[in-house]
C-alpha cells in the first residue's frame, strides 16, 4: 500500500476524467477451490487496488462525482470470523489509511444503487471477469448477466487506462522489487537445469523463491523443453542433455506489481551449434527492438523491426529467401514468430487486459491488424514516458503449423520448406526483459539477468 495522498490524487483525477455520475468499483471475493472454506489464494482486483489500495475480499467502492463523496462498503469480522483469522483492523481503520472517511456495511450498497437508478443517474463500472461480480451487478443494477459487458462505461475504462499506463517512481520501485525475485528465480533455474531432472522440479524451486520472499507468482510459470508451445504450463517432461528449456516466469511484489522475464536455458550447460545460431538471431532481434524503444515510436513498428531481424537471420541460415522487408510484409515471419513482441506490464502482468486490449494497446486511429501473428500483438500504439512494457521476440518451430503451411505451399516464394523441415523438432527460443520508457529513450529494469550465449552457458554449467 502507498500513502494516502497517492490514492486521494488517483481518485481525484479519476473523478475529473469521468466528470459526472457514480463510479462503482467492485473488489474481488474469495474463490473456493472445491468448497467454501478452501479458497484459492486471494487476489484483489487490480483497478480496485490502484484506486483504493485495500487488499481484502468482500469490498466495494462508490464515488459520487456530483456530490464529491467517496464510500467503501464492507463488513467487519465477527467474533466467529476472528476465531479463524485472528483480529484484524476494522474497515474504517483501513480506509483512513487511503483517505476515505465514509464506510458502511455491504448490505447498504444495493439501496444506494437502486436510488441512483430511479434518479436516472449514470453508474459507471468496468468490465467484469469474475462470475460472482457479474451476479452482483445483475442483482444490484438489474442488468442481465449476458449483457453486462454491453453496459460497461467506456469513459471509465479510458480514464482508468490513462492513469494506470503511466507508472510513477513508487510503482517502478515495486516492479523492480518483483524483478529482484525474478533474478533469483532465473539464476536458480539456470543452475538447476540438468539432465535427469523433471521440469516440475525446477518450476517448483522457482515458486519457492517467490514464496520465501513473502510474495507469489505473477502468473503460472512456463518452464518447458517444448518452448514451441507458447503458453506451455505442463511441467512433466524429463530433461536431458541437448534439450533447451524456455523459462517464462515472474513474481508479484507484496503490492502486486509484476515482473515477467524469459530466458532460454541449455540443459546440461551448453547450446548445440544449431541452437546457438537460432539463439543469436533472437538475441539480436531483442537488442535491436529494445534500442528502438523511445517515446513517440509506435510499438507495432518495433514489432515489425523485430520480425525483419528474425527473418534476416533465418535467411542467412537458408530457411527463408527473397527480400526481407517484402517477406515480412507478406507475413512470412509468422511461421516462426506467431505472437506479439510484448505488452504493457504493471499491476497485471498483461496490464489492464481485463479492461480490453484494444483500449490499452491501441487507439482510435491505430487499430489491431487482424492478420495471423499480427493479431496477437497486444500493444501497437505510440509509446509514452512512464510505460512499462515487455520486449520478447522468439523463434518457434511448431510442427503442426509447418505442416499446414507446407501443404498449402503458403508463401513458398519466401520459405525453403526443405530446410525448415530440418528444424521441425527444434522447439522454441524466447528472450524477454521488462522495459521502462523514459523521456529520452528507455531503461531495462532490474538486475542484469544473463542472456548472452556465453553468460547463459556460464550460469548453467
Amino acid at each position: 500500500m502507498f500513502d494516502a495522498d497517492t490514492y486521494i490524487a488517483r481518485r481525484k483525477r479519476l473523478q475529473a476524467d469521468v466528470q459526472s455520475g457514480l463510479i462503482f468499483l467492485l473488489g474481488n471475493d474469495l474463490s473456493p477451490m472445491n468448497y467454501t472454506d478452501n479458497p484459492y489464494p486471494f487476489r484483489q482486483d487490480s483497478s480496485f487496488l490502484y484506486f483504493f489500495g485495500l487488499d481484502d475480499p468482500g469490498l466495494a467502492a462508490l464515488i459520487d462525482i456530483d456530490q464529491g463523496d467517496e464510500y467503501v462498503f464492507g463488513d467487519d469480522l465477527t467474533v466467529d470470523d476472528i476465531i479463524w483469522t485472528g483480529p484484524q483492523p476494522s474497515i474504517n481503520e483501513k480506509c483512513r489509511k487511503i483517505g476515505i472517511s465514509q464506510t458502511a456495511p455491504l448490505d447498504q450498497l444495493p439501496s444506494i444503487l437502486t436510488k441512483a437508478i430511479r434518479q436516472n443517474r449514470k453508474i459507471h463500472f468496468l468490465p467484469q471477469y469474475r462470475p460472482e461480480n457479474v451476479l452482483k451487478i445483475h442483482q444490484w443494477l438489474g442488468i442481465s448477466p449476458p449483457t453486462i459487458q454491453d453496459h460497461v462505461s467506456e469513459k471509465l475504462i479510458r480514464a482508468t487506462v490513462a492513469q494506470r499506463s503511466i507508472k510513477t517512481q513508487d510503482e517502478i520501485a515495486q516492479i523492480e522489487t518483483a524483478l529482484d525475485i525474478s533474478f533469483k528465480m532465473q539464476a536458480l533455474a539456470m543452475k538447476m537445469s540438468k539432465s535427469g531432472l523433471y521440469e516440475r522440479q525446477v518450476a517448483g524451486a522457482m515458486e519457492a523463491v517467490a514464496l520465501s520472499a513473502g510474495c507469489r507468482l505473477a502468473f503460472p510459470t512456463i518452464f518447458s523443453i517444448h518452448g514451441e508451445t507458447l503458453h506451455n504450463h505442463y511441467h512433466g517432461n524429463l530433461m536431458k542433455d541437448g534439450d533447451i528449456a524456455v523459462n517464462d516466469s515472474g513474481a508479484e511484489s507484496t503490492a502486486h506489481y509484476a515482473s515477467d522475464i524469459t530466458r532460454t536455458v541449455p540443459i546440461g550447460g551448453k547450446f548445440s551449434h544449431k541452437q546457438r545460431e537460432i539463439y543469436a538471431i533472437v538475441l539480436d532481434a531483442q537488442i535491436k527492438a529494445i534500442d528502438a524503444v523511445k517515446p513517440g515510436v509506435e510499438f507495432r513498428d518495433i514489432h515489425r523491426l523485430a520480425g525483419e531481424v528474425l527473418v534476416s537471420g533465418l535467411k542467412d541460415l537458408g530457411l527463408v529467401k527473397g527480400n526481407v522487408k517484402e517477406a515480412v510484409q507478406a507475413g512470412v515471419h509468422t511461421l516462426f514468430f506467431q505472437c506479439g513482441l510484448g505488452h504493457m506490464m504493471g499491476l497485471d502482468v498483461h496490464d489492464m487486459e481485463a479492461l480490453g486490449e484494444d483500449f490499452v494497446g491501441y487507439t482510435d486511429t491505430i487499430k489491431r491488424n487482424p492478420a495471423f501473428g499480427w493479431n496477437s500483438l497486444r500493444l501497437g500504439k505510440a509509446l509514452e514516458p512512464g510505460f512499462v512494457i515487455t520486449v520478447e521476440p522468439g523463434i518457434y518451430f511448431i510442427p503442426e503449423l509447418i505442416d499446414r503451411w507446407k501443404a498449402e505451399r503458403k508463401l513458398a516464394q519466401y520459405v525453403n520448406y526443405n530446410v525448415v523441415e530440418k528444424y521441425r523438432d527444434f522447439g522454441g527460443i524466447r528472450i524477454e526483459d521488462d522495459i521502462l520508457v523514459t523521456e529520452q529513450g528507455c531503461r531495462v529494469l532490474g538486475k542484469s539477468i544473463p542472456k548472452t550465449i556465453d553468460d547463459v552457458e556460464a550460469m548453467s554449467s
